[in-house]
């Protein structure tokens, strides 16, 4: 079986709904992204793969393609798995190396909730089995798995002061490219004394809930994506592979609790490859809501060191189908700043209860 090989990752800047990418359509947000990754190998890109969830229809991935001036011959796809739909883009990519269709792929997700011509989210669940919004669903994780108030603030203010972090030391510049003059992050333009809005946000999801505005994520647009390639074209191309994909698992839950489900998609991935929770030194879990990060940790015992070492969502913002493609991609520049590094696992949690989880081998 061949391997597949992720050789460059980016992402653009995220931004808030209305705020600096606010008349970008999201082709607009794809095609410099798709620009920068094939500078050079145009004419080895087999397909482009982009999730996309809020519209506005069509194939968006194949608009990027050609907005961004690519040889006609790279086709284009878009998936839609929920938030899961980067993440998705990305396995799907691997598993088409793996089998021998192509040798070369862009993958990844873009969302504009900002240019969106839908006024509302689509259905997630048929109505005999109940279809609640995504607080709601993360209030009843919360429930589920005893999560605490105290806990869910605890973990927000720690992810927090880790994005913060990450931004002054200058982390995060590896993995964007500028996009309309920006080159940070629209949350990164003010710092907030989130301690204090912790204690002072009040549950909006539930009477006497645990769920608040301070430990959810935001509403954003933004875009990422990565180069999978088979591996020994990624050397004859001179590429040195980054992360290698070894396997991934996709789980389904109960649509009412769907900020649990990874921790069924990773069970089962570190079950089928022999693995431990001990054994994976590092996973990104994208932090749509504080409940599901502590949840997932608590149920899996992942230790916080080993876990959104550089922050997530709940600071930059959760661009719904970019998110799972922004995951890896922060994965791929953390695994190079180490040198004690193995297996990681990036995992998402989508509406209608799905849950996708990819586990990588570091390559050195």
């Amino acid at each position: 079986m061949k391997k597949a090989v992720i050789v460059k990752a980016k992402r653009t800047p995220i931004g808030k709904q209305k705020g600096i990418f606010q008349s970008l359509q999201p082709h607009e947000l794809a095609a410099p992204l798709l620009q920068h990754l094939t500078s050079g190998i145009e004419n080895q890109i087999d397909d482009c793969l982009l999730g996309n969830v809020t519209g506005p229809g069509g194939n968006v991935a194949r608009l990027s393609v050609l907005t961004a001036g690519l040889p006609l011959q790279i086709p284009g796809v878009t998936l839609d798995r929920q938030c899961s739909a980067g993440l998705d883009a990305i396995r799907m990519a691997c598993y088409f190396v793996q089998g021998g269709a192509g040798h070369c792929y862009i993958a990844g997700g873009v969302e504009s909730p900002s240019t969106s011509p839908f006024p509302k989210r689509a259905r997630f669940s048929p109505e005999h089995i109940g279809d609640p919004d995504m607080g709601v669903a993360a209030e009843n994780v919360a429930q589920k798995f005893a999560i605490t108030r105290e806990s869910q603030d605890e973990y927000a203010l720690l992810s927090y002061h880790r994005s913060w972090d990450a931004f002054k030391n200058g982390l995060f510049t590896k993995e964007m490219i500028e996009v309309e003059q920006h080159n940070e992050d629209e949350e990164f333009s003010k710092e907030r004394n989130m301690k204090t809005l912790l204690k002072r946000t009040k549950p909006i999801f539930a009477k006497n809930g645990t769920v608040t505005a301070a430990n959810s994520c935001g509403i954003h647009d933004g875009a990422a994506a990565v180069v999978v390639m088979e591996e020994e074209t990624a050397r004859q191309l001179g590429y040195k592979p980054v992360l290698r994909f070894v396997d991934s698992h996709v789980s389904g839950i109960h649509p009412h609790y769907p900020g649990a489900a990874p921790i069924p998609a990773i069970q089962t991935l570190l079950k089928r490859n022999g693995l431990t929770i001990e054994e994976i030194d590092l996973f990104e879990i994208n932090e749509a809501f504080a409940s599901k990060i502590v949840a997932c940790a608590k149920e899996l015992s992942i230790p916080y060191e080993k876990l959104n070492v550089s922050g997530g969502a709940l600071t930059i913002g959760h661009p719904y189908g970019a998110s799972g493609a922004i995951l890896v991609t922060r994965m791929f520049y953390e695994v190079q700043r180490r040198k004690d590094v193995r297996f990681v696992i990036t995992a998402i949690g989508s509406g209608g209860g799905v849950g996708v989880a990819v586990l990588f081998e570091v390559v050195y």
